[in-house]
């Protein structure tokens, strides 16, 4: 996990960035945690219209129930979201395909607030590896 072991260090820059690990989501969370930060994980697997990525990262991030389901919502709402979170969103491919403009918004406005570790195959991105 050394590209991992960067981030939770502070050698590497919070941000998004593409992650080839297979590591299980258990191991992920614990090294996470074991380094104090806090992690979310978001299972992308049939998430490919916006409502669905709303209704995932409400889970994954632990909003509230009058969280809005819209990308202003996400920007208010990811104002409480502590500090050193890592967000690890496994099957993002086929929602950056279905709807590339949110995706690249969502992430935008996920990366400067937290880590965002996208995992799986998808899409091109302009974006750097953690590997």
């Amino acid at each position: 996990m050394s590209g991992l072991a960067g981030l939770l260090a502070g050698h590497v820059a919070p941000g998004a960035y593409r992650w080839h690990a297979a590591y299980a989501v258990s191991d992920v969370r614990h090294t996470v945690e074991l380094a104090g930060h806090r992690f979310a994980h978001l299972d992308g697997a049939g998430v490919e219209a916006v409502p669905d990525l709303h209704d995932a990262l409400a889970t994954a991030l632990g909003f509230p129930d009058y969280y809005g389901n819209n990308l202003d919502a996400l920007h208010d709402c990811l104002r409480d979201v502590p500090d050193g979170l890592v967000l690890l969103w496994d099957a993002w491919g086929a929602l950056a395909r279905a709807e590339p403009r949110v995706f690249g918004v969502v992430v935008d406005l996920l990366a400067e607030r937290l880590s965002v570790l996208l995992r799986g195959p998808g899409p091109e991105l302009d974006l750097p590896s953690l590997d």
